[in-house]
């Protein structure tokens, strides 16, 4: 059965996204920044705009937690 539902979003939540960045597909002067680095962790907001780009996956999920956001993986 292929039924679509909105599940929504609960009241009060606000949800980021979390997902790897590969470093190479960064603009080249970022990339001069991070020598030796292959990937990094981007934060989204709901409509995929970027709110932040950190080294660890754990910085980036405590960074939402303390900006009162709950994180979600994305492979």
């Amino acid at each position: 059965m292929d039924v679509k539902f909105d599940f929504g979003q609960e009241d009060g939540e606000r949800i980021v996204y979390v997902r790897p960045v590969a470093v190479s597909s960064l603009p080249a002067e970022v990339q001069a920044q991070l020598p030796g680095v292959q990937k990094l962790y981007a934060v989204h907001d709901e409509d995929g705009e970027q709110l932040a780009l950190v080294r660890d996956r754990a910085i980036a999920f405590a960074l939402a937690r303390q900006n009162d956001r709950t994180p979600v993986s994305v492979h």
